[in-house]
């Protein structure tokens, strides 16, 4: 069970940015020409810094100032250059009421700024404690371990926090700038991984990169489902992992080959990949994967956000504690790819539930076009009735992912 895996830690932030948050979701922000304005893209635009003259916030790029009141409902109303704001087709309905909500500890753009230059970044606690305390209920991990009955199907549909953590605008943003694209969706719907207390025994995953690429987890001879390739730019996946429960080397953390998505190929066979580790069993009779110095875990606290290229090579921990472990991933990718799995059925589910009532017309849109895809204005789901038609048993094989 010893491991020798180089940790990466992150320590819990000291200090954090924040948003002024409207109503539907939106944020208020400045324009190039200094101007307050609305957004909804999670880029430095929407960070403002609370100064220590009381209730004063700062914008972070243009250093433009507003003051804040508060209201009886716990917002408050602001006024920019000595006038208070209101929205401009509503003038006579009187000052605009905000919230405050915690934002990142770091700008945005130096979150891009890593991920560009090693294909991976950790968004040190960037979900809001309310957010991580609904995923820790949702999953039955952290203080309701034990104490409730988990819900790991389709966690969309039964708790608000899982729409409201997969909406989060920081690394959405993020990823479609290192994507280069801002059309982009789920491969999947928001899953959780759970992760027990190993017991020396049970199968761990393999070494592997993530979908699209696959590689290292293919069953035939080839590398996986997009050929290894060396086309620099060309970013077909992005997986982000949301930290439910704190990520450490005993806790169960990610094991990953830090900047491996650079090297344009999988991961080598003797670290035990992903094809070698699938047959039941594998595991108790020739081990753990490979565990060494040239590995790495991400050690951060619950709320973080790793976001990595899915070419890394990477593979689920081994939980050498006496609790559960709780993450929630995302497979991110172009809206041209193909989804790995159907989301529409997971999306009703959604609707039918109560959960999208509880969202910000923001995070519910955002939500809508991450898991939706669509022929004009017509959405895109499986035949299931055809599927069965042209192959009896797709609904009996596993996919091996």
């Amino acid at each position: 069970m010893n491991s020798s895996e180089t940790v990466t830690k992150f320590d819990h932030p000291t200090r954090f940015y924040s948003y002024l948050e409207f109503e539907d979701g939106a944020y208020l922000g400045v324009d190039d020409n200094d101007e307050l304005c609305i957004a909804c893209v999670g880029n430095d635009q929407i960070l403002w810094e609370e100064l220590e003259e009381k209730s004063k916030f700062k914008h972070v790029v243009s250093g433009e100032t507003v003051v804040t009141s508060p209201t009886e409902s716990g917002k408050v109303t602001i006024s920019h250059r000595g006038t208070a704001v209101t929205l401009d087709d509503q003038p006579e309905s009187g000052p605009v009421e905000l919230s405050v909500v915690r934002g990142p500890s770091e700008l945005p753009s130096t979150y891009l700024s890593h991920m560009k230059e090693h294909g991976w970044v950790c968004m040190t606690a960037l979900l809001r404690p309310e957010v991580v305390d609904g995923l820790e209920k949702v999953s039955g991990t952290g203080k309701y371990e034990g104490n409730t009955k988990p819900n790991w199907h389709n966690p969309i549909a039964h708790h608000a926090a899982v729409g409201q953590a997969a909406a989060e605008p920081v690394s959405l943003w993020v990823t479609r700038e290192y994507m280069q694209t801002n059309q982009i969706r789920f491969a999947h719907s928001p899953s959780l991984a759970v992760l027990p207390p190993d017991d020396g025994e049970r199968d761990v995953q393999g070494w592997h990169s993530d979908f699209p690429y696959l590689w290292g987890i293919a069953r035939t001879e080839t590398q996986g489902r997009i050929p290894v390739h060396e086309a620099e730019g060309l970013v077909l996946g992005v997986q982000r992992n949301l930290c439910i429960s704190p990520f450490t080397k005993e806790g169960g953390a990610t094991a990953f080959k830090l900047g491996s998505s650079k090297l344009h190929r999988g991961p080598p066979k003797e670290w035990g990949n992903g094809t070698t580790y699938f047959p039941r069993g594998y595991r108790k009779e020739h081990g753990l994967p490979y565990n060494g110095p040239d590995s790495d875990i991400v050690d951060a606290p619950a709320g973080s956000i790793i976001l990595y290229d899915a070419r890394t090579w990477h593979r689920a921990g081994v939980n050498r504690s006496n609790r559960l472990r709780g993450a929630m991933l995302q497979a991110i990718i172009p809206h041209y790819m193909m989804p790995f799995f159907d989301t529409t059925e997971s999306y009703r589910q959604f609707l039918k539930s109560n959960m999208a009532d509880q969202l910000t017309q923001r995070e519910f849109f955002e939500i809508e076009s991450l898991m939706l895809n669509r022929i004009g204005n017509q959405v895109i789901s499986v035949d299931k009735e055809l599927t069965e038609a042209v192959n009896p048993q797709a609904s009996q094989q596993s996919s091996g992912y």
